[in-house]
This record gives C-alpha cells, structure tokens and sequence, in this order.
C-alpha cells in the first residue's frame, strides 16, 4: 500500500474510477438495483435500457430536468467501455442481442460503499468464534501423529457426551436473542460474499478462455506447441488452489442432501422471532440456487474454453487431412514431371555425347 501502488491504482482501477465518476452515485444507486440487490447475474440491453431510462425520469423529476442529458443505452454503453470497464457486454449463445452484468470491481466498490451505512447491530461474538472454528480445523486438518488425532477425537467425544447428558438431564442451552441476530448477520454476509467471488471466479476464467481465442488466432509456431502451452494453462486453473476450491464449492452444492439440508436450515432460520425483528432479505432463503446459477455460468465457461480447443483441433485435422489430398492427387502430376525431366536430361546427354565424338 505504497504511494506508487495507489496511484497505479487510481489511473487504472475500474472500482476507483467509479467512486470518484461525477455520477457516481446515480450509477451506483441504478446497478445496486439492477444486479447486486436482486442477486441478478445478467440482464438483456433491451430490459436493462428500459429500466434505467425509467430511473433516469424519476431522478430528472425528482432534481431537475437538465440532470443526466444521455439515455440509458447511451450511459450503458459508456460504462462498457473499456475507459469505464463498470458493465460487462457479452452475447449469449443463439442471441443476437447484447448482454450485460457488472464487473467485479464495480461489485466491489458497491459492496465498500454498502459497508459505510451505520449498522443498528454490530456483532462480534460470531466471528470470534468462526476465527476459533477455522483455527482448530487448520489445526487438526494438518496434524500426522494418529496419536494427536485419536486423543483430540477422544476430547471431542467426551465433550458430546457430557453435552448429551445434561440435556437428558434439562438444561438446554439454548442462544439468546442477541446471539441470534448476530450468528445470522454472520451467516448472510457470508452468503452474499460468495456470489461476489462468483464473479471473481467467472472473470478469471473468462480471462483465461479470450487468452486461449487471442493464442489461436494469433499462433505461428507448431500445433503440439501450442496445445501444450494451452492445457498447460488449464490445468494450472484447475489445480490452482481457486480451481480446487471451486471443484469442491460445486461438488459440495450440487449434493441433493446438502440443498435439502440449507433449504431446511434457511427457513428454520428465518421463522426465529430474533431474525424476523431484524426484517432480512427473503430472497437469502434462495440464495443455494443463486450459487447454483453463479457456478453454471462458470462451469460454462471452462466448457466454452474447451470447446474451443476441439475446433482448433478439428481445424487443424481437416487442413492436414486437405494437404494429404492435395498431396495425392498431385502425385501422379509429380511422377510425370520427373519422368519428363529425366527423359530431358538423357535426350540432352545423348546430343552433348554425340557433339562430343
């Protein structure tokens, strides 16, 4: 966080470009609506035009008429481009029709200027105990003596066992109404933090599938070369510690008794007197099948990345296998020319012979 750091930052950071925009908060109110409130992944330009022509009325009448003179696809447009770099625009398979969705760094601006806002209830005992929670589980996740193991499985067993007895014994711990509030908030951070590193997560490959296109078209060199340097890169994303720990998100959500489990859990939540005084969001009673959405985009993505990869290489069969054709039908052509020449140099050889004696 050096002096040059920061001004890098402030010339090139879209995040920053748009905290500091004139407009900046007409844009941030409008995509807050538009995506990160709703949890809305993308919308059509047509749809997201609309909605922020209709915006810009009820902001015009509200502060005068001389205010924002553009229309909504005009702005759109401007905040995709890449001075701005705050929407991305994108076509989606057998759609003529632009797509947009937010950047990554325009989520996370918008998520810094959320956490601005004066908090009525601030809890901290949750985290405390999540630090603990991640602590004991790096803890016992790195330990090789089977000893240690076996003796720490052992304490946790006899701490179950003592926590069953007093409660056949009635007394029932159970969380008070600040605990409550303050284990939910937890909860729904953490939950809206996830689909934020979604973005993240489809950026990255997003990244990597333009580098594989740009590589292709580009390519001068051999084919083996190039689809060592490709698959290289596929599986440096694949094992690389984001990659690993997408599997294991995608895999752990796509388990019909894991999204039985959350939904049960979501609204065993949601019907304590504590969290209904606290008036959350009802849409993170879905937010499983906003994750779920969120991971499709990306798996679609690797897909796309993939996908490529097999036309390059049928691209690649075909004008080889044109060459041999080629190659075969001038054969016979080929076998003519050399005969001919051949016959050319005996005739001249005969004639200099012949000069000769």
């Amino acid at each position: 966080m050096d002096f040059s750091y920061l001004a890098g930052l402030k010339r090139s950071h879209p995040a920053w470009r748009l905290l500091a925009a004139d407009h900046a908060p007409m844009i941030v109110a409008f995509l807050h609506a538009a995506f990160v409130g709703p949890n809305v992944r993308s919308a059509p330009q047509h749809a997201l035009a609309s909605s922020l022509d209709d915006y810009l009325e009820r902001l015009r009448a509200e502060i005068g008429e001389g205010q924002f003179p553009r229309s909504g696809l005009q702005y759109l447009e401007a905040w995709a481009g890449n001075e701005q770099a705050w929407l991305r625009k994108y076509y989606q398979a057998g759609d003529d029709e632009p797509w947009f969705d937010i950047t990554p760094a325009t989520e996370k601006a918008i998520a810094w200027l959320a956490s601005l806002g004066q908090r009525e209830f601030v809890g901290t005992e949750s985290r405390l105990k999540i630090v603990f929670d991640l602590l004991r589980q790096l803890s016992e996740g790195t330990e090789v003596d089977p000893d240690a193991r076996v003796a720490e499985l052992l304490k946790r067993r006899e701490a179950i066992n003592a926590e069953i007895q007093r409660v056949r014994e009635g007394h029932i711990p159970v969380m008070d109404t600040t605990q409550v509030k303050d284990t939910f908030q937890e909860m729904a951070s953490t939950a809206r933090g996830l689909l934020s590193d979604f973005r993240e997560v489809e950026q990255n490959f997003r990244s990597l599938d333009r580098a594989v296109r740009e590589r292709i078209a580009t390519w001068e060199g051999g084919k083996g070369e190039l689809l060592a340097e490709i698959f290289g890169e596929q599986d440096a994303i694949r094992d690389s510690d984001q990659g690993r720990s997408f599997r294991a998100f995608w895999d752990l959500l796509m388990s019909p008794e894991r999204q039985e489990e959350l939904g049960d859990l979501l609204e065993r939540a949601f019907a304590l007197d504590a969290v209904r005084e606290l008036g959350p969001d009802r849409r993170l009673l879905r937010v499983h099948y906003d994750w779920h959405d969120a991971g499709e985009v990306a798996q679609r993505t690797v897909a796309r990345v993939s996908e490529q990869l097999r036309r390059y290489l049928d691209d690649q069969a075909w004008l080889e296998n044109r060459r041999i054709v080629q190659l075969i039908l001038g054969f016979p052509r080929f076998l003519g020319h050399i005969c001919y020449a051949a016959v050319s140099v005996r005739s001249a050889s005969s004639s200099l012979s012949a000069g000769v004696l």
